[in-house]
C-alpha cells in the first residue's frame, strides 16, 4: 500500500525549508521594506513565490483546485524535484520507458539515482509484463510514462498505465507536455483517486511559451506540500508569469493556433506519405511526427544543407527523424525541399 513517508528521503522529511520575505507577509501595503529590495526599478521586487494569480487563472482552465498545482522552471524542475525528494542518492532507482524523453535519463544521472529502461513494445507501448517484476521492488521509488510519448509521438494505453497506479507503492509521473494535442484525456481528474500520480504539463508546446519556461504539475496536497519544501523560493521569474497569465487571458487565440496545427499536421502526413524516401509515418497524438525513411542521416544533412532543421532520432529508432509541425509556409517549405 502506498505510504507517502515511507517514500521521501529522510532529510527531506526532516528540512526547514528557506522562508521568504514574500511568504511571510500577507496582505496590502504601500512600503516594502523586508526583502533588501532596490526602491527603484521597474523588475526591482521579487516575484511571488507561490504564483497564486498564474495557480487561480489555470485552476479554471483546467478545472482543478489552485491548491493543487505546482508551478516550476520548466517542466525539467518538476522531474529534478522528484528524484531529490524521493530517491536517496547511490540507493534508489527510477523506471523509464524507453525510447523517451531524455531528460529523465539526464537528471537521473545528475541526482545519481539508477534508471531502469524498459523497452517499450514494437507499437511503444508499455510492456507490462517485463515492468510486473520491478513494481515490487522497494528501491524504486519513480516511474515516469510520457503519454503522448516523445519521439515517438503516440499515447500510452489507459489500462496499462492505471495497472502500475494501482500495484506501485511509489510515484508515478505522467509526463503529459503534449496532451493539449491529444484527443486522449487528461489523468489530472484522476488525481483524487491515485495518492502516488503526479501529473506533468507545460505552458513550452501547445500555449506557445517555449522561452518562458513555465512547468506544471498537478498533485495532491501532501505531495505539492514537499515540492513546495524543496524548490528555490523564487523559481520562477515575475516576467514568466506574466507570460503564462497573459496566454490564459486569451484561451480562444490559443485555441485557434492549435486547431491550425492540428489540421497542418495532417496535410503534413499526407505530403510526407508521397515522398519517395519515406517509409512510414507514425500515428501521433503530438504536434510532431516520427518518420521512418530510408537513410535518416543523409536526409537529416540534406535538409540542414537547405537551412532546415528537423530532429534525427536514427540513434534511438532506427532511420527515423522527428518532425515538428510548423506554419502552413513552413511545412509546404519543407515538403519542397524533400521532394
Amino acid at each position: 500500500m502506498f505510504n507517502l513517508k515511507n517514500i521521501v528521503r529522510k532529510n527531506i522529511l526532516e528540512l526547514k525549508p528557506y522562508s521568504s520575505a514574500r511568504d511571510e507577509y500577507t496582505g496590502d501595503a504601500s512600503i516594502f521594506l523586508d526583502a533588501n529590495e532596490n526602491p527603484y526599478g521597474e523588475l526591482n521586487r521579487y516575484p511571488d513565490p507561490q504564483q497564486k494569480e498564474l495557480k487561480q487563472l489555470l485552476g479554471k482552465v483546467k478545472n482543478i483546485a489552485p491548491e493543487k498545482i505546482f508551478i516550476g522552471n520548466g517542466s525539467d524542475e518538476v522531474i529534478d524535484l522528484a528524484y531529490r525528494i524521493f530517491c536517496n542518492p547511490g540507493e534508489d532507482k527510477a523506471i523509464t520507458f524507453s525510447p523517451t524523453y531524455g531528460m529523465y535519463d539526464v537528471s537521473a544521472a545528475i541526482n545519481n539515482i539508477e534508471l531502469i529502461k524498459i523497452p517499450l513494445t514494437t507499437n511503444f507501448q508499455i510492456d507490462l509484463p517485463s515492468t510486473m517484476e520491478y513494481l515490487k521492488d522497494n528501491k524504486v521509488k519513480l516511474i515516469f510514462i510520457c503519454s503522448p510519448n516523445n519521439p515517438t509521438g503516440n499515447s500510452i494505453d489507459n489500462e496499462a498505465t492505471q495497472f502500475i497506479l494501482k500495484n506501485f507503492d511509489g510515484i508515478v509521473i505522467i509526463d503529459e507536455a503534449y496532451i493539449d494535442f491529444s484527443p486522449q484525456k487528461s489523468w489530472i481528474s484522476e488525481i483524487e483517486n491515485y495518492p502516488n500520480l503526479i501529473v506533468s504539463q507545460t505552458f513550452s508546446k501547445a500555449w506557445g511559451l517555449a522561452a518562458a519556461r513555465v512547468g506544471i504539475a498537478f498533485m495532491n496536497n501532501d505531495i505539492l506540500q514537499l515540492y513546495n519544501k524543496v524548490k528555490p523560493p523564487y523559481n520562477v521569474s515575475e516576467l514568466n508569469q506574466q507570460a503564462a497569465i497573459n496566454a490564459l487571458s486569451d484561451v480562444e487565440n490559443f485555441e485557434k493556433n492549435k486547431q491550425i496545427l492540428l489540421t497542418e499536421k495532417e496535410k503534413l502526413k499526407t505530403a510526407l506519405l508521397e515522398i519517395e524516401q519515406v517509409v512510414k509515418v507514425y500515428p501521433s497524438d503530438a504536434n510532431f511526427l516520427l518518420v521512418e525513411v530510408t537513410n535518416a542521416n543523409q536526409l537529416y544533412a540534406d535538409l540542414v544543407n537547405q537551412k532546415i532543421i528537423t530532429r534525427n532520432r536514427n540513434s534511438v529508432i532506427n532511420n527515423c527523424i522527428r518532425i515538428t509541425v510548423g506554419t502552413p509556409e513552413e511545412n509546404k517549405n519543407l515538403i519542397t525541399s524533400l521532394r
